[in-house]
């Protein structure tokens, strides 16, 4: 042990980056159906590797959380803000009444129980599964003036009372959302789910996991053209027009492929190259004669593009509105196969409402791909690079944010370094939704920084925390355990009948899914989407995380501003 330590000593980051392996190692082991996650599972390994009292330095945990917070801030941009309208006003109110009977629990319970600021902050956490008040509330508290240990103290207590009711609070929303609430309203969450993907679909049926329609697969398949044929010496356009779902991709002539444009002229021999539905192209068949076997050496460049929606023409329409209004020229072999919605995937429906920021993804010719891009958005391969320069800016933003005071009934409030970041990186998320052409940031490098910058730092926190948690274990143990159970439950019961019947949500996928969101809870909108079997939660559980994600990051400077005792 002594070796170990001294090891830890030399190389105080080998401690940080173990810590997280081995802490995402027992986040994934499962109990049941269960699983503990990698954040939880650092920050208990933290803990332990801790009582060896490993120094490491405090930057590092300061750093990687505002590139975590910002992350989150720049994913959850576009849906915050598209949640703040009319439209979506019943679900905003829903998960801000969740934040703020959590808000209310915690406060609560801190008064009658006499808890310190840090255990208190630590109880929010932990109850609410919102990881990122650890980062706020502990910067806030580092603001206090007061002695290095008694911030040292109230810090680990925050880690302390989030690895206590996290456990919990991931558990109970997966019982309340999966179980307790569908069985006292009587409710068959799969037959909702059913239900409710035939009125958004129009009526057409609803597909198990790993199913798909056959009959909407797109295939390409060559006719030839008769003397006979009533398309011989008329234009290409003149077969596209035939169905929306099916277009002329190349013509060979006398074993060439010819140059096509809509005006090319069909002649008798013309060999058409047709790419479609299946169900369109049968439709079609009669018209163009008979199918024969693509010629040898034949070869038909197809691409497949995804391209950011911000196009104010067709924001807030229906995939069914883009099919049918976008004109024939423009739309010539273009089909739509997925929507992604701030990396979620959405099933691809006809009465699907699609959002400034959504991806959606096309297959066609590079040059049709081309020339529809200006009518729907921006490509997100012309987005593979970070933008540093607003990066950077947007960092820098963030950091001055959080040193900006300001005071709630008397009490001083800053929100520090992470709601800093988090507000900016809300701002830039947003701007970057609806001038693509800027401030670049792909998926796979905000998922990156959000999950690798929370790892590190839970991992600080957990290294940092380990000598003095037991103490606080000792201190508080059942009755913080309780506690957490107690801000667990009882927001979610109360958003949930003030939804049901003060806000009038009654569609069952459309009310757990605000449920599931309000509070953050990734544990019980999996376990939702898999009693579901399809994306039906999806939509609602955006917005409302969006909105909690904010508001629940904020109550962590604002527990220690309102709570004045110091333990």
């Amino acid at each position: 042990m002594e070796f170990i330590k001294g090891l830890f000593t030399a190389a105080p980051l080998l401690s940080l980056f173990i810590t997280v392996a081995i802490g995402y190692f027992v986040g994934k082991l499962k109990i049941g159906r269960f699983v503990l996650g990698g954040i939880a599972g650092t920050l208990i390994t933290g803990v332990v590797v801790g009582q060896l009292d490993v120094p490491v330095d405090s930057s590092v945990k300061s750093i990687f959380f505002a590139l975590f917070i910002y992350a989150v801030g720049y994913q959850g941009g576009p849906q915050f803000f598209r949640a703040l309208n009319l439209k979506s006003l019943n679900e905003l109110f829903s998960s801000f009444f969740m934040c703020l009977m959590g808000l209310f629990c915690v406060l609560g319970a801190a008064w009658i129980f006499d808890l310190d600021r840090g255990t208190a902050a630590g109880l929010a956490a932990g109850g609410l599964t919102q990881s990122a008040i650890i980062g706020t509330a502990g910067d806030a508290i580092a603001k206090l003036d007061l002695a290095p240990e008694l911030i040292k103290t109230m810090q680990t207590n925050i880690a302390v009372g989030y690895a206590v009711c996290y456990i919990f609070g991931s558990l109970g929303p997966i019982i309340m959302i999966t179980w307790f609430f569908p069985t006292i309203m009587r409710w068959d969450i799969r037959a909702e789910a059913l239900k409710l993907e035939r009125e958004i679909s129009g009526g057409h049926p609803a597909l198990e996991p790993g199913q798909f329609n056959a009959l909407r697969s797109v295939v390409t398949r060559v006719y030839e053209l008769k003397e006979e044929n009533t398309f011989v010496g008329k234009t290409v356009l003149k077969v596209d027009s035939l169905s929306l779902d099916a277009a002329v991709e190349e013509i060979i002539r006398d074993g060439t492929v010819i140059e096509l444009t809509d005006s090319t002229e069909l002649y008798a021999g013309d060999q058409l190259v047709v790419t479609g539905t299946v169900a369109a192209i049968e439709n079609i068949a009669n018209q163009l004669g008979q199918e024969i076997p693509a010629p040898v050496g034949t070869e038909l460049v197809e691409e497949q593009r995804d391209i950011v929606l911000t196009n104010k023409a067709v924001v807030g329409k229906t995939l069914r509105y883009i099919h049918d209004h976008v004109n024939t020229d423009t739309r010539h072999g273009i089909f739509i196969t997925g929507v992604k919605r701030m990396g979620h995937e959405l099933s691809v429906l006809p009465n699907l409402e699609i959002h400034r920021g959504d991806e959606l993804s096309f297959i066609g010719s590079p040059k049709d791909l081309n020339g529809i891009e200006s009518k729907v958005g921006y490509p997100i391969t012309a987005a593979a690079v970070t933008d540093f320069v607003i990066f950077g800016i947007g960092m820098s933003i963030g950091v001055l944010l959080g040193l900006i005071e300001f005071r709630i009934g008397g009490i001083p409030v800053m929100i520090g370094t992470g709601g800093g970041c988090l507000l900016s990186g809300l701002l830039f998320g947003w701007l970057r939704s609806t001038h693509p052409r800027y401030g670049a940031m792909p998926i796979g490098t905000t998922n990156f920084l959000r999950d690798f910058g929370l790892a590190v730092f839970v991992g600080v926190v957990g290294l940092t925390a380990g000598p003095q948690a037991f103490t606080t274990i000792q201190q508080y143990g059942l009755t913080l355990l309780m506690l957490g159970v107690a801000v667990t439950l009882i927001p979610q019961v109360l958003t949930f009948f003030f939804s049901y019947y003060i806000l009038r949500i009654k569609n069952p996928i459309e009310l757990l899914s605000c449920t599931a969101g309000g509070r953050s809870a990734n544990p019980g909108f999996a376990a939702l989407m898999d009693k579901a079997g399809n994306a039906t939660p999806v939509v609602a559980f955006t917005v409302t995380y969006a909105v909690a994600n904010v508001f629940l990051t904020l109550w962590g400077p604002l527990i220690v501003g309102i709570i004045t005792k110091n333990p």
